[in-house]
C-alpha cells in the first residue's frame, strides 16, 4: 500500500515491557502521614550497558526504575480474618510504610512484530481490519529477571525490611507507547519516512506519531513525540511556502 515501498510499513512494533520490579517496607517513617519526611516519588535512570564493562549484561539495552513510597489504605481488610472492634481499628488506622519500584524496559525492534490489513474482516464502515502479531521476544526476556532482582537489592541496601522482587508478566500493548510501524531513515529501501517525518513515497504526508521512532529507549516517549511533530509542521510550512508541498 502506500509508502510501503520498503517493506517495512507495519513492522517493527515496539512498546515498554515492565509490571516487574520489587517492594518493600520500613518503619524508619514511624508515624509521618501528611507532612514531614517521608517515602516520595523517584526515577532511577538506566544504568545497565553504558560502555562500563561491569555494568554489561547478557542482552542489549536496559531499563530504568519508576516508584514510590505510600502507606496501606483500608483494602489490606480484605483478607483480615478477625471481626468487631478489632478490625475496625485497624481499617482506620494507616498501615505500614512500604516502598516499590517497577521497571520500565527497552523493546528492540524486530520485523517479527508487526501488523497487517485483514482484507478479509471488515469493520462497521467497510474498512480491512488490522491484525497484530506481537510478542517480547529473547532480549526482551532475558532481562526480566534482572529488572526484578536489581530492584530487590537496590531496597535491601536502603534498609527496607520485608523486600519481595515481584513479576507479573507484560505483553505489548500494556505500556501504551507503541512505536515503530512506519519507521524513520535515511534510505528510502530501507524505511517508511525520511528525516523530516515525510513518507518517502509521498512527501506531502507526514507521520509524527510513535511509528515513525526506530527505537524505543526505556522512558516515556510522549515529548520526543510533541518535538517531533512541531519540527515536522515547521518543515511542511516552509515546504508549503515554496510550493515544493
Amino acid at each position: 500500500g502506500l509508502g510501503n515501498a520498503s517493506g517495512q510499513l507495519g513492522k517493527n512494533i515496539m512498546d515498554h515491557h515492565f509490571r516487574t520490579g520489587a517492594k518493600g517496607e520500613s518503619d524508619e517513617f514511624a508515624e509521618q502521614y501528611i507532612k514531614g519526611r517521608r517515602p516520595n516519588g523517584f526515577y532511577i535512570p538506566r544504568y545497565q550497558n553504558l560502555g562500563d564493562k561491569a555494568s554489561q549484561r547478557d542482552y542489549l539495552r536496559g531499563w530504568g526504575y519508576q516508584g514510590s513510597g505510600n502507606r496501606t489504605d483500608w483494602t489490606r481488610g480484605v483478607r483480615e480474618m478477625s471481626v468487631g472492634q478489632p478490625l475496625k481499628e485497624a481499617l482506620v488506622s494507616p498501615g505500614p510504610w512500604q516502598i516499590g519500584m517497577t521497571a520500565f524496559a527497552e523493546t528492540l525492534p524486530d520485523e517479527r512484530n508487526q501488523m497487517t490489513l485483514n482484507e478479509e474482516v471488515k469493520d462497521i464502515h467497510g474498512l480491512p481490519t488490522l491484525t497484530m502479531d506481537a510478542a517480547f521476544l529473547e532480549n526482551e526476556m532475558a532481562m526480566r529477571a534482572d529488572m526484578a532482582n536489581d530492584a530487590a537489592e537496590m531496597l535491601e541496601a536502603a534498609g527496607f525490611k520485608n523486600v519481595r522482587p515481584w513479576d507479573s508478566g507484560s505483553w505489548p500493548g500494556l505500556g501504551i507507547h507503541e512505536m515503530g510501524t512506519a519507521r524513520m531513515g535515511r534510505d528510502p529501501k530501507t524505511s517508511v519516512l525520511n528525516g523530516n517525518n515525510q513518507v518517502w513515497d509521498c512527501p506531502n504526508v507526514y507521520v509524527t506519531d510513535g511509528a515513525f521512532m526506530t527505537s524505543a529507549a526505556c522512558v516515556n516517549p510522549s515529548l520526543t513525540y510533541m518535538a517531533f511533530t512541531a519540527r515536522a509542521v515547521d518543515h511542511a510550512v516552509r515546504e508549503r511556502k515554496k510550493l515544493n508541498i
